[in-house]
């Protein structure tokens, strides 16, 4: 093993240097389980609570205060007067309830890994991008790129979003309470997103897996993009996912349109089988 280390991805032109210290293959050895966890991710309590008034604090201001909260073992940060500052709430590897009381910029609560978030207001661009697992609840309406690339967790809009939400998603699930603008799904690889309103063009454009469910109008569906029977199956679990959510309660889930990859793409016939995943 110690030779394909050092030596098979350099044979591949991958680089050049001898590469050194910890791999993936050594990381995740069960013998050391102590690196099983995020160097950066803290043990919280949740009832251990602090607030933090970010209206004269600047953006790695007011996230290193929030860092220090989480080293100290608190499980509840309030964060008052966000007053629409870019990237706050990014990075956080660990369980945690986080509550914005107002709106963010751009690209809020990104990369997170297990923290349950709540904003009261507004959100800009790309909220929670590449969100792997926890929970994020805007209570109003979020910009363009909305939950791009995420990989896990639930992200809800109580309102409406703008375009391209769900752009590169590669699991989880996304619901939004109103409408969504146009090329929402694009490029989406995995998951789910649930929009209980109506859709602008080119829903699903270019997708390559996943679900788009829809409850109001689609003004088009985009390249390969195409309806699918609604079943049994989608519509439990539907219910179950937005009665969770605490979103929709009385949405009538039988009458949404299910939208689904068409897979006729002329890249699908340059996959290797075990890529292809049912692609037909």
């Amino acid at each position: 093993m110690a030779n394909l280390k050092s030596s098979k991805s350099q044979s591949m032109g991958l680089h050049k240097e001898v590469l050194k210290g910890r791999t993936q293959q050594v990381f995740f050895n069960p013998e050391e389980a102590e690196n099983f966890f995020y160097y950066g991710a803290y043990d919280v309590d949740f009832n251990k609570r602090k607030e933090i008034d970010a209206k004269n604090l600047t953006c790695r201001q007011l996230n290193e205060k929030i860092n220090s909260f989480m080293k100290e073992g608190c499980g509840t940060i309030v964060v008052k007067n966000p007053q629409g500052k870019h990237s706050l709430g990014v990075g956080i590897l660990n369980k945690l309830n986080l509550i914005f009381e107002g709106s963010l910029g751009y690209f809020g609560v990104g990369s997170i890994d297990g923290p349950v978030v709540r904003i009261t207001g507004r959100v800009g661009w790309s909220c929670a991008e590449n969100m792997m697992a926890g929970k994020v609840v805007v209570k109003k309406n979020a910009g363009s790129c909305f939950g791009a690339a995420i990989r896990g967790g639930d992200l809800i809009c109580e309102g409406s979003v703008g375009a391209r939400t769900g752009i590169d998603m590669k699991g989880g699930t996304i619901i939004i309470g109103g409408d969504a603008g146009a090329f929402t799904g694009f490029m989406m690889q995995r998951g789910r997103i649930i929009i209980l309103g109506d859709v602008g063009i080119n829903l699903g454009d270019s997708m390559y897996d996943g679900t788009i469910f829809v409850g109001g109008k689609i003004k088009s569906l985009g390249s390969d993009a195409i309806k699918s029977k609604l079943t049994t199956q989608d519509i439990d679990w539907l219910k179950r996912k937005l009665k969770v959510a605490e979103i929709g309660s009385n949405f009538n889930v039988s009458k949404m349109t299910k939208i689904v990859a068409g897979k006729k793409l002329w890249n699908y016939d340059q996959l290797e089988p075990t890529e292809k995943k049912g692609a037909i």
